[in-house]
């Protein structure tokens, strides 16, 4: 199966979770290095790893960052983990869902992480109204992109975020929903969401909440 396209956004709303000054900083699936070269920009002291599984994203990576490891995060031998503690911040941007066991990669994460450290992830969310109405349709078709990228192997929703954290060991500080404005079907979607979360005796305003977030942005600490 193809890896995602290489790219050269930077997710804002993510870097904004990153906090400043920080001496390492290391990047699971940093793509072309987008991120991190926008991190050394207002951070030039930080020394910010890469981890990165196709080798010629690797090599754009390895003209902006610090270094490049070339390989699986998942796979990572124990003496190439060892190398990157302590690390001050570990950034998942749209990963943790493409993980086999993301619970075990957080668990194993928190154990490199230095005094303080953190975890920011970007995660999306399967509860999100489209989703729902396309499963009301009997629509569950893989894309190249969004929701349903055929890479994604782990599903999350906003409650399955914060049992994922507080399993593995951490505790959230921070975390928001990213929203796309403006869609025509949004409205009558969401309300069918509620009508649904009443039929299950469920609050419905929670689940009209929940389901506009099309990803959930966290900052979390090791308890």
């Amino acid at each position: 199966m193809d890896q995602t396209p290489m790219h050269e956004e930077v997710n804002d709303m993510l870097l904004a979770l990153v906090p400043r000054g920080l001496e390492r900083v290391v990047e699971a699936g940093c793509s072309s290095g987008a991120m991190g070269a926008a991190y050394l920009r207002d951070n030039p002291g930080a020394e910010y790893i890469g981890i990165e599984l196709v080798e010629e994203y690797a090599e754009r990576a390895r003209e902006r960052l610090s270094e490049v490891v070339v390989g699986n995060v998942e796979h990572l031998e124990d003496r190439t983990f060892e190398v990157l503690n302590p690390t001050d911040c570990w950034i998942f941007g749209d990963v943790l869902e493409h993980l086999y066991d993301p619970w075990r990669m957080l668990k194993r994460v928190r154990g490199s992480l230095a005094e303080g450290g953190c975890v920011v992830a970007c995660i999306p969310n399967v509860q999100h109204w489209s989703l729902q109405s396309w499963l009301n349709s009997g629509l569950f078709e893989y894309g190249d992109d969004g929701l349903l990228d055929r890479t994604h192997i782990r599903f999350f929703t906003r409650k399955s975020i914060l049992e994922l954290f507080r399993s593995t060991g951490y505790q959230i500080e921070e975390m928001g929903g990213k929203v796309i404005e403006g869609h025509p079907d949004s409205f009558r979607a969401i309300a069918g969401v509620r009508a649904m979360a009443q039929a299950r005796g469920v609050d419905p305003e929670e689940a009209a909440r929940d389901s506009n977030a099309y990803q959930y942005l966290v900052r979390a600490r090791r308890t």
